[in-house]
Parts: C-alpha cells; structure tokens; sequence
C-alpha cells in the first residue's frame, strides 16, 4: 500500500532508492552525579581527597583539549575533502565549525562542567546541549544553525569516547538516507552517484542540509515529521523534492516520474519555445560552489545571486575587494551571459549578528531588505555597490545587473539608484575603473505588484520572487506546514499580483523574469511563459527539466492556459488546468 510523508522539498527534484537509516550521535552512556567521587574500595585516611579531585579535573581539561585539537584538524581536513565538491559553499560552513569549538564561551562552559565533576564527554554533551537549546529558542534561520553546533559537538565526542561514525559515502548504489538529522558534514559526504535522495526528521530549507542538496543537485525532502520513523529499512521509497512528499512503496507511475529527472538531456546552449520565443533559463546562487553546479548544469547566466551568502558564518561583513572577487567569479563562470545580483537581503529570517539587527516583533514586515541598505546599513550597502559597479567594468566576461529586494515604494526605488550613482560618481573621481549596471528590482510583496507601473519607469529588469510575494498575499509564512497550502504561488491571488507585476513591462524594454522556487517546476513552465515572463531562474539541478519544458511550450497554448489559470477561483482549480483535467 503506497504511504505519503509530507515535509519541505530542498530540491525540486525526485529520486527512488531503498532506505537507509543513519544516525550520527555517539553512545556516551550515563553520566555519573555531578559532584561525585567514585568510592574507593579500599579507603586509605592519608589520600587527600581534594588532590583527587584536582587531578582528575586536570585529567579530564587535557583530554578535552586534546579533543578539541584533534576535532579542529579533522574539520580543516573535512573541509579541504568538501572544498573538491561543494568549493566554497563547504568552506565557508566548515570555516565557521572552527569559530564555534574556539568559541571562548562554550569552552567556559565545558570548563565548568568538567569542575562540577564531570568527565570530559558529558561535560560537552551537556554544555553543547544549553547552547542548542538557546539556538533552537530563537527561531528561524538561527534556530536551523544548531545542527553545525551539533556537528562540532559530534566531533568532540567522537575523539572522546572513540568509535566512527557510519561511512555515508561508501552508501549501496540507489541508497535513500532516513535520519533524525543531518549535519553540515553528514550531508558534504553524500556522493549524489550512489545516493537517490534523503529524508529528514527535522529540518528546513535554509539548513546546510538543505542548501548542501541543492548545491549537490540531490533530492532531499526535510522536516517530514515523527511519521519518518514508521518507514523500515530495507523499503523502496521516492524522495520527491517537487511535490515536498517521501513516498512508501511507490507504484509504477510514480517511481517512473522519479525517475524521469536523471534521463532530461543538459543543454547548455539557450533555448526558445517551440515556436522560437527565446526564455533564458538562469540559476539561483547563494554560494561560490552554486556557480559550477549552474554551469555543469547548462544554465544560461545568474540570474538571482544571494550575496548574504558572503556575510553569513562570520565575524564582520566582507571588504570590498572579497565582494569585488565574487562577483568577478560569476561573471567569468558565464562569459556570455547574464549575472544578476541582488543586493544584501538580510532581517526576517535571514539576521546577521554584527550589523545589530532589530529586534521586531514580527521580523518580516520589519527591517529588512532595501530597507536596512538604505537605512542602517547604508555604509554596507555603498561598499557593496562600489564592488558591483568595478566588477562591472571587468573584463571577465558576463553581463552584470544589480537588484535591489523587498521593494515596497517608488521612493525606495529612487534612492537605490541614486546611491548608485552617487558611488559612480565617487569612483569616476578617484579614477577607478567602473561601470554602471543594469539596474532591477523584485516584485515579492503586495505593494511592489500593485505600484509595478510606476516602478517600471524607474528600472531595467523585474524580477518576481515567488517565495515572499506568496507569503505576503496569502498572509501564511511559507516556512510554516500547516499553512503551506496558503503559502503556495499556485494560489488565484499570486497568480494574479504575478500576472500584474508582468502585465506593467509590456509595451516597454524592461525585462522580467521569476525568481522563486515557482520557476524551477517544469509543470510550471507553459503557465509562467503563457503569463509573458522572459526568464526563469531555478536551482542549478532543475536547470535541464526547465530548458526541455521551454522547449516544448507552444506559444498559443501557453497564453491559453494561463489565462484559464487566472480565471479560477481556487488552488484546486488552477491545479485542475495545470494538470490538463480541466479545460
């Protein structure tokens, strides 16, 4: 009988293997009372008790630091192995493991733990564990950190008690790993020629898990839930990253959908309708190592770098010249195409600890986006914009266009591109070399599709973020299971914030594209083309699904179908036409 687990998609992308269990914690035993001694058989009145206690702490301190040595090393080698297969996007998260184990607060608190009379390995589960729990409490992108605490902490207590760890990367061929979790470090050693997918308990889709997968190109589904638990080792099950879902003894139709994914030829030449409408088919970025999978994958150009990517895990923002050299990368990765990056999209769910984020009751609708670059992270923003504006005028190829997030106003829009000109100016005096991008913005709230006309005046490109502009018109956080049917662009109200956002650049030269997760389902494809997009931005692995899908859009009927989509009242209708069951 086929059984259903729904969780959260990483990848827009399915596989079929047989699952695998996989837990990574050590067994450290239990612990003994804080505060005790072992009882001596065989008391002598001369011992000094005190001089005990004192060796053993200084016993069980050594064998901490030795750990944490040999933990600091085992991690730098782990991520010179991962910087082979993920580049950057591995070093940056192993980068940061090292910050947490010479964190001096938590190696304080080991201290104390290890005082009070615990040995070693029980003084960093316990110390980990306070730590985890305060992560956890916060919420959001800094809640999903605590799995690289839990990795580091892993670490310490493997080089404690001893024992490995199961070999992930040595898994059966057509492997699916089930686990409570996956670690950063778990999920760098997933080898995507032997493992069909994994499933996890808990998770989200910004944990490292889950970027790892999309940088990896591997179908993950998380957070499905305690009902995980229920599926035995041993069975054949379908991780489909598309629909969110774990499928329990697939039947034929779907382990043939599954499969379908790995057989979609990769084009890397740009591709046009079946009647010759051109749609650049780019990719979604957030770190170095997305740029080669982008391009393995046959994407066309960038056309949504995530550059909170390069100020996340780190102690101070990035210079200018680190900045300088990332963008340069993209654009030497695409020489003849286009890269697109968006400017520093931090606040919501995304804080960064340095740049004082705000304390909002709902972060959300608070400070974020362009509201914090023009405001108080203003000396942040120009720095960014004086590395966007001289990797402009490089000559590592690739066209570079800037794009400013969470538009709200026209006044937001103006003073962007003033603070760009004004940087231009301040180059041009300096005598440095620059150029002045194309410039765009998101549609990805309410405000932005209902002001589309005027804010079309004042822009280049538009790109539509269906991930917030759903979230925002629904009113239903797209990170929350129990509204995710709300949150789901295929609702009648964002098609049409969608359709309008859209509808404002006909008749003109500015360009739009989409750039949310909506883009990377190739079901979705003859609806966005009908709706008049010209470029669609996806994960680097839906790259291909995208291009074959764009390829067999016929034009009429695409334009037929989305307006048929519109027209419907409900989530289940505009379903209903997608899937062709209404006409």
């Amino acid at each position: 009988m086929v059984r259903r687990l729904s969780g959260v998609g990483a990848i827009r992308a399915a596989g079929t293997g047989t699952a695998v269990w996989y837990g990574s914690e050590p067994d450290l035993g239990d612990p003994p009372a804080i505060g005790t001694v072992d009882p001596d058989p065989d008391p002598d009145p001369d011992t000094d008790t005190d001089t005990d206690t004192e060796t053993e702490t200084e016993t069980e301190t050594e064998r901490f630091e030795s750990a944490r040595d040999a933990a600091r090393k085992a991690i730098r080698a782990e991520r010179e192995r991962a910087t082979e297969r993920l580049d950057d996007a591995a070093a940056a998260v192993f980068d940061a493991h090292v910050q947490f184990l010479d964190d001096p607060q938590l190696a304080e608190t080991v201290a104390a733990r290890i005082e009070s009379g615990l040995p070693a390995e029980h003084a960093v589960d316990r110390a980990f564990a306070a730590f985890v729990d305060r992560f956890e409490g916060t919420g959001g992108r800094t809640a999903e950190r605590a799995d690289d605490l839990r990795d580091v902490r892993d670490r310490l207590l493997r080089e404690l008690v001893g024992g490995d760890r199961d070999d992930l990367a040595d898994l059966p061929a057509g492997s699916v790993v089930l686990a409570e979790r996956l670690t950063p470090s778990d999920t760098a050693r997933l080898d995507p020629d032997r493992v069909a997918g994994f499933a996890t308990v808990t998770g989200g889709p910004t944990a490292h898990a889950a970027i790892f997968a999309r940088s990896l190109g591997l179908p993950a589904v998380v957070g499905v839930g305690e009902g995980l638990h229920d599926v035995a080792a041993g069975a054949e099950v379908v991780v489909d990253g598309t629909e969110g879902e774990v499928v329990i003894g697939p039947d034929a139709a779907t382990r043939e959908a599954a499969g379908g994914d790995e057989r979609v030829e990769i084009r890397t030449a740009p591709v046009t309708t079946a009647e010759g409408t051109p749609i650049e088919v780019a990719a979604n970025v957030g770190q170095q190592a997305d740029l080669a999978a982008a391009a393995d994958h046959g994407a066309d150009g960038i056309g949504l770098f995530r550059t909170e990517f390069l100020f996340f895990d780190r102690a101070s923002p990035p210079d200018e010249d680190e900045q300088y050299e990332a963008y340069r990368e993209a654009l030497a990765t695409f020489p003849d195409g286009r890269v697109v990056v968006r400017t520093l999209d931090v606040g919501g769910d995304k804080p960064v600890g340095y740049l004082d984020p705000a304390d909002d009751e709902n972060p959300f609708l608070g400070e974020r986006g362009i509201r914090r670059s023009l405001g108080p992270d203003a000396d942040v923003f120009e720095t960014q914009l004086r590395a966007l504006l001289r990797a402009a005028a490089t000559d590592a190829g690739g066209r570079l266009s800037v794009m400013v997030p969470l538009v709200t106003t026209v006044d937001e829009v103006v003073a962007a591109r003033e603070a760009i000109e004004s940087v231009a100016a301040a180059l041009d005096a300096a005598g440095e070399a620059y150029a002045t991008p194309e410039f765009g913005v998101m549609i990805e709230t309410p405000a932005a599709a209902l002001l589309a006309e005027p804010l079309v005046g004042h822009v280049d490109f538009v790109s539509v973020g269906t991930n917030d502009l759903a979230q925002y018109v629904m009113a239903a956080a797209r990170g929350n299971r129990r509204v995710a049917d709300l949150a789901d662009p295929r609702q009648p109200a964002v098609l049409r914030a969608i359709r309008r956002g859209v509808a404002a650049t006909e008749g003109t030269d500015v360009w739009v594209g989409v750039c949310g997760e909506m883009a990377s389902d190739p079901a979705v494809t003859p609806l966005l083309v009908g709706l008049g997009v010209d470029e669609l931005s996806v994960a680097p692995a839906s790259a291909p699904r995208v291009k074959r899908a764009v390829s067999e859009v016929r034009d009429d009927a695409a334009r037929d179908l989305a307006e048929r989509a519109l027209a419907a009242g409900t989530r289940e209708e505009v379903a209903a036409v997608l899937d062709g069951t209404v006409s």
